[in-house]
C-alpha cells in the first residue's frame, strides 16, 4: 500500500555566522516555529546531528525534542539522523521511551553509522567498529521496547536480563529510519524492515533497496522514503535567491569537509546522486518541481530545512505559511482537513 505524502521541517540550529546571535536564540526560534509547523499541519520534525561545529551544530536532539513535544500536539519528531554507535543503545532506548511518553507516541528514529573520524575519536569509539555497533544497536533498540526483559549477545555489547522502564507509548517502539548512502546501508535497511533515508546514487541505494525488500517477500511500497530538501517559494527570485544561495552554500560547506575527512567513499554530490538541491520559485514552480521529484524518487517525506543560518526567522515563517497553504495541498491534497491530516 502506497504511503501518504508527509512533509516536515528540518533544523541544525547553527549559529548565523554573520550576526550577534546567541544559542539561546536560535533554539528558543526553533521552538517558536516548530509550534507555527505544528499548527500549520506540517507532519514531522526532524533534527540532525554532529559534534564539534564552532557554529553549534546540534550535537543533541533529546532536549530539544522534549522541549518541542511539550509545545506541540500532533507534529511528529524524528532524527535525521542520530549517530547510533557514538550512543549506548540502552541509553538511547530509554531516552526514547521518555521523549514517546512525553509526546504521547508521537516519535521516530532516523540512524545512521556515522562517518566523521574526529567524532569517533572524541567518544572514544574504534570507527571500524562502527558498522556492528550500528547493526546491533538496531536489535537491542527493538528489544529493550518490547515486553519484558531480554538478553543479548553480541560482538559489541553483552546484556544480561535488562528490562526498560518505561516503555514506549507506541508498540514495539518509535519507528525506525536507516540512513543509507551506500548499497551495505540500503540492504540493512532492507534486512532490518525500516524506513528509509537514503542519499547518494539512486542505483547504489534506492534501487537495491527496493530489491531487497521485494527479494525478502516485502513490499517497499509499505515503507517510507525520506530526504531533507529546501524549497523556498518566492515571487521575486533576482531579489530573493542570493541571499538564500549564500545561505545555502554556508549550510552545506560543513558536509564538503566531512566528505574530505571521511575515508569512504560516497555518491554524494555526484551527477546522478538522488536530488537534494534546493528549490526555488514560485508556488507553481515548486508544485511542477516537488511533483517530479516524488514521481521520479518515491519520496513519502520530505524535510524543509526551517532556519538556515543567516536568513530571518520571520521570513522563513512566512515561507512555511506559504508551503502549507499553496504548495502542500496541491501536491496531496488532504480529505477534509489540513495538510497535517495527510497521514498519521
Amino acid at each position: 500500500m502506497a504511503q501518504p505524502l508527509r512533509f516536515g521541517v528540518m533544523y541544525d540550529c547553527r549559529l548565523d555566522p554573520s550576526k550577534d546571535t546567541t544559542m539561546g536564540e536560535v533554539y528558543a526560534a526553533t521552538l517558536e516555529q516548530s509550534a507555527l509547523a505544528d499548527q500549520l499541519g506540517f507532519d514531522h520534525v526532524w533534527f540532525t546531528e554532529h559534534h564539534f561545529c564552532e557554529d553549534g551544530y546540534l550535537p543533541a536532539f533529546q532536549p530539544l525534542a522534549g522541549a518541542i513535544a511539550a509545545r506541540t500536539e500532533r507534529i511528529r519528531i524524528s532524527t535525521d539522523i542520530a549517530l547510533l554507535p557514538l550512543y549506548h543503545p540502552i541509553r538511547l532506548a530509554e531516552e526514547m521511551a521518555v521523549l514517546d511518553q512525553i509526546s504521547n507516541g508521537r516519535m521516530e528514529l532516523g540512524i545512521g553509522m556515522g562517518y566523521v573520524p574526529e567524532e569517533f575519536r572524541a567518544f572514544g569509539v574504534p570507527l571500524k567498529n562502527r558498522v556492528s555497533m550500528t547493526e546491533e544497536g538496531i536489535q537491542i533498540l527493538r528489544l529493550a521496547w518490547g515486553d519484558g526483559p531480554f538478553s543479548f549477545s553480541g560482538k559489541r555489547y553483552q546484556l544480561d536480563n535488562i528490562d526498560v522502564h518505561p516503555k514506549p507509548i507506541q508498540p514495539g517502539g518509535p519507528p525506525l529510519w536507516i540512513a543509507a548512502m551506500s548499497e551495505a546501508g540500503a540492504q540493512r535497511a532492507a534486512r532490518f524492515g525500516t524506513n528509509l533515508l537514503p542519499q547518494g546514487k539512486r542505483s547504489e541505494v534506492l534501487d537495491p533497496w527496493r530489491v531487497a525488500v521485494t527479494a525478502d517477500g516485502g513490499n517497499p511500497d509499505d515503507h517510507r522514503v525520506g530526504l531533507i530538501r529546501t524549497i523556498y517559494i518566492t515571487d521575486d527570485r533576482e531579489r530573493d535567491w542570493p541571499k538564500l544561495r549564500e545561505a545555502e552554500r554556508y549550510r552545506m560547506s560543513i558536509y564538503t569537509r566531512f566528505m574530505a575527512e571521511t575515508p569512504d567513499r560516497y555518491g554524494w554530490g555526484d551527477p546522478d546522486s538522488i536530488p537534494q538541491s534546493v528549490i526555488i520559485g514560485t508556488a507553481d514552480e515548486c508544485v511542477t518541481q516537488l511533483r517530479h521529484f516524488i514521481d521520479t524518487f518515491g519520496i513519502t517525506d520530505i524535510a524543509t530545512s526551517g532556519l538556515p543560518p543567516s536568513i530571518e526567522p520571520d521570513y522563513m515563517a512566512t515561507n512555511l505559511e506559504r508551503l502549507a497553504n499553496e504548495v502542500i495541498p496541491r501536491l496531496s491534497p488532504p480529505p477534509g482537513g489540513p495538510p497535517g491530516s495527510r497521514a498519521s
